[in-house]
């Protein structure tokens, strides 16, 4: 069972951990398919980015990457307003609950983890389905969507981890920010931006790479060159660590850390 956290009164976090905490214990099939719709919102965020992009691209040759970044930031506004669960914000919601005594951490990691699982799942499925369309019919090989998954394919484990770090502190910033705004203009507009950032770096997101590497291989019609098994669990895996280590430690741990003990300087 849940440890209520003793304090002056429950942050954001706190509510969102209980809240989904709670429709784990209910109805764990309900909490599987929220998770598999947030993979599905990145999948469709995903695909119009790359074909934005790639227009851009004949259109004004290095703009692509703007183009595929400000549609990009979409994904996550459907996957906010869609309430759908995803996996690089819950590293920051588990964590801080199990600090803040919200939840024990069996319950906790057992969210996280099927959480990021069927992430993977829904994210999987979508891009398969995303391939029969017909604007995913004989792309070229040297379209934007498999030159970027190539580029990912070829990073070092060490820039991995440093770009899943910064990815995820993003990710998680736009929650803490999106929590302070009153209106829906402002919670839109503030996701939008935020996350242009990392997708404009070209920082490292495991679940949005789920969704990425597997509509460049349906659409492809198999592994991109450079693209194996070891490859792509490796980018997985670092990805992850830093994923974790930005939203789950920086931003989860020291968030809940710094609101500790107090009653003034809160956030």
């Amino acid at each position: 069972m849940e440890q209520k956290y003793q304090g002056a009164a429950m942050t954001t976090v706190d509510k969102s951990a209980l809240k989904k905490s709670d429709l784990f214990e209910t109805s764990q099939v309900k909490y599987f398919i929220r998770c598999m719709l947030a993979g599905m919102f990145l999948t469709l965020g995903t695909s119009i980015a790359v074909m934005v992009a790639e227009k851009a691209e004949h259109m004004l040759p290095g703009s692509g990457k703007f183009f595929y970044s400000f549609m990009f930031a979409w994904s996550l506004v459907m996957i906010n307003y869609m309430n759908t669960e995803l996996g690089t914000s819950n590293m920051m919601y588990m964590t801080a609950a199990i600090y803040r005594k919200v939840l024990v951490p069996k319950r906790a990691l057992a969210i996280l983890f099927a959480c990021i699982l069927f992430n993977l799942i829904g994210g999987a499925i979508a891009s398969f389905i995303m391939s029969f369309t017909n604007i995913f019919q004989d792309l070229p090989a040297e379209h934007f969507l498999f030159h970027a998954v190539e580029g990912k394919l070829l990073k070092t484990p060490l820039q991995m981890v440093a770009e899943g770090i910064f990815a995820n502190v993003i990710v998680n910033t736009t929650v803490f920010v999106s929590a302070h705004m009153k209106d829906d203009a402002g919670k839109l507009f503030s996701t939008i931006f935020i996350i242009f950032i990392f997708a404009f770096l070209g920082f490292e997101h495991v679940i949005a790479n789920f969704s990425s590497f597997s509509l460049a291989f349906f659409a492809y019609g198999g592994a991109l060159p450079g693209m194996t098994v070891g490859s792509v669990l490796t980018n997985w895996f670092f990805a992850m660590i830093g994923n974790y280590i930005g939203g789950g430690l920086i931003i989860g741990l020291l968030y809940a850390w710094m609101n500790k003990d107090s009653e003034v300087y809160v956030d």
